[in-house]
């Protein structure tokens, strides 16, 4: 292809501003793209950024619309996810392939309805979001993981608390399938390995009094079983009001690896390994600057504004060379089959053990 790559972004909302200013600024970095379309209800809101960022593009306020012009042949899709399914299918009909945001459809059921459609007819055409695959902290640990750094792995922690609550408004299909979605498929792609059983634990304690989004907990805990005598804990909230947390410890039979240690500095990221206690230096030590994007965006997008970036970079890398996509529906599949076995064995304060004193 020697034309720079058409895409669309489907969705201004929170996280479809974000894919849209990257594929600006890729167009400005030279890369062999352009956004060629906005696509959103709220065409004021579409006009705004479009103006904002000096563009000349078809705005739509409906997906067909959009799909019959034919202005493009590459999408990122950010809409709410109980539309996720039907815009993407819509798209892909149309000779389009799709950068979906997670999770795939929000249940386990039409997740696995939803790849098998595609199986069928169209395998190559949609990559799912896992922008922790393309962040460079957590590359550098797999890299430590795959050449023994800490020997053999026998259980990952893998945390993800906002600061807030759920916007207002926000349709949630339950914290674990919301937000344990990107844990989930980051331990998995850090071992190589999918579990085999699962339970979860769940509590409604602070954020849930102040949104008007329903959802079911407000704090949540998911624990895997995999082979070879390994576990895995996620802890996923959205109380964790001094700020953004997100972190990872992966400790093996020589050591431990910890990425990025909460201390209100959200863009530096550090990822430390220690061998055994004998050792008093560490095994590696490296730490990752964060961008200061200089404007009001989602906290998670401190952690992983580079990250974000990457993943586009590689979507789009792959629709120019017609190439297999890093990620697909499949690994969104796994992730909420592991997480659908959890809340089928969820345990609340209702079905624990009463303590009693002497």
């Amino acid at each position: 292809m020697s034309e720079p790559l058409r895409v669309a972004v489907v969705g201004l909302g929170r996280m479809g501003l974000v894919h849209a200013l990257h594929l600006c600024e890729l167009a400005g970095d030279g890369a062999p793209c352009l956004l060629a379309a906005l696509v959103d209800p709220d065409l004021e809101r579409a006009g705004r950024f479009a103006a904002e960022m000096d563009l000349k593009i078809p705005l739509f306020s409906g997906v067909e619309e959009f799909a019959a012009a034919g202005v493009c042949n590459a999408t990122v899709v950010v809409t709410p996810t109980e539309n996720h399914r039907e815009t993407a299918s819509a798209l892909i009909s149309a000779g389009h392939r799709v950068l979906l945001e997670k999770p795939l459809t929000g249940a386990v059921q039409s997740d696995r309805e939803f790849a098998a459609h595609l199986d069928r007819h169209a395998p190559r055409s949609l990559m799912l979001a896992f922008q922790r695959r393309f962040d460079a902290p957590l590359q550098y640990t797999k890299d430590l993981i795959d050449s023994g750094t800490i020997g053999r792995v026998f259980k990952v922690y893998s945390s993800l608390e906002d600061s807030n609550p759920a916007p207002n408004g926000y349709k949630s299909g339950g914290i674990l399938p919301d937000m344990s979605i990107h844990n989930v498929d980051e331990i998995m792609w850090l071992t190589g390995k999918m579990p085999r059983a699962a339970l979860a634990v769940g509590s409604r304690l602070y954020s849930h009094s102040l949104t008007t989004c329903r959802e079911d907990f407000d704090d949540a805990l998911l624990y895997l079983w995999f082979s070879g005598e390994m576990v895995a804990q996620v802890q996923v909230s959205r109380n964790h009001v001094s700020g953004y947390r997100n972190e990872a410890l992966i400790f093996g039979e020589e050591g431990q690896i910890h990425v990025g240690r909460f201390d209100q500095k959200p863009l530096e990221v550090v990822v430390e390994a220690y061998g055994r206690r004998d050792r008093p230096e560490p095994l590696a030590y490296r730490a990752f600057r964060m961008r200061d994007y200089g404007r009001p965006l989602p906290e998670f997008v401190d952690r992983f504004g580079p990250a974000y970036k990457a993943e586009l970079a590689a979507f789009i890398d792959c629709c120019r060379s017609d190439a297999p996509f890093p990620t697909s529906h499949r690994d969104g599949l796994r992730a909420q089959e592991a997480i659908a076995a959890g809340m089928q064995a969820m345990l609340t304060e209702e079905r624990g053990a009463p303590v009693q004193p002497a």
